[in-house]
């Protein structure tokens, strides 16, 4: 079974960092497409960055240039690097794990595997 624990979260003043981690078995990650989502309260979720399976990346227009997703295949974990942080993104942030459509869909659906999930929360 695919398992897939997130940490990392909590609560910073805006204009702060958070860096956010994913440990995944090894394979979760071989061949998959490999995302961050979010969900604020009563909004659908969002997805927020991707690494697709030839290792690159993707990212919402609203977190370019703040946020980097990267992977570290030796202890199987994957990050995300939150600089500049503001009010709204504050949400629960969850890992997941899907076939290669799922980078293309953007889907959550799509995604067959997710996280429990980690708070961020950003004060103004």
């Amino acid at each position: 079974e695919v398992q897939l624990v997130e940490s990392g979260g909590g609560s910073v003043q805006s204009g702060g960092s958070l860096r956010l981690s994913c440990a995944a078995d090894a394979y979760t990650f071989s061949g998959r497409c490999m995302g961050w989502f979010r969900q604020a309260p009563g909004k659908e979720y969002e997805s927020v960055a991707l690494i697709y399976s030839d290792g690159g990346t993707n990212y919402a227009e609203s977190v370019k240039g703040r946020f980097t997703f990267s992977q570290d295949n030796i202890k199987n974990t994957l990050y995300l690097q939150m600089n500049g942080l503001k009010p709204d993104d504050t949400a629960m942030y969850y890992c997941a794990a899907g076939g290669s459509v799922a980078c293309f869909s953007l889907r959550p659906a799509d995604f067959a595997y997710w996280g429990q999930g980690t708070q961020v929360t950003v004060s103004s």
